[in-house]
């Protein structure tokens, strides 16, 4: 019997990065851990964000905000000259 097709295994480096933004969001509220997933790696839209979570757009916005903010603390990355949250 053929042995199963494991995936690619990542470079070192990426597996640091990843590990890194993993042990980021774990230090989030849930909310903001939430909002963050579901925006970045669930790819929804504000509404379909705001939807999924019961909430309006504007408390997407704010909490995608503070989670952004606490992410680049945890990890030690400055702010992103020119770019807003929003």
């Amino acid at each position: 019997m053929p042995e199963p097709r494991r995936p690619p295994v990542p470079p070192d480096d990426e597996l640091v990065e990843r590990d890194s933004v993993v042990s980021a969001l774990a230090h989030l509220p849930r909310g903001q851990r939430t909002v963050l997933v579901l925006r970045f790696l669930c790819d929804l839209s504000l509404a379909d964000t705001a939807a999924a979570m019961g909430c309006s757009e504007g408390n997407v916005k704010s909490q995608t905000a503070r989670a952004l903010v606490a992410v680049r603390q945890v990890l030690g990355v400055g702010e992103m000259s020119g770019r807003s949250t929003r």
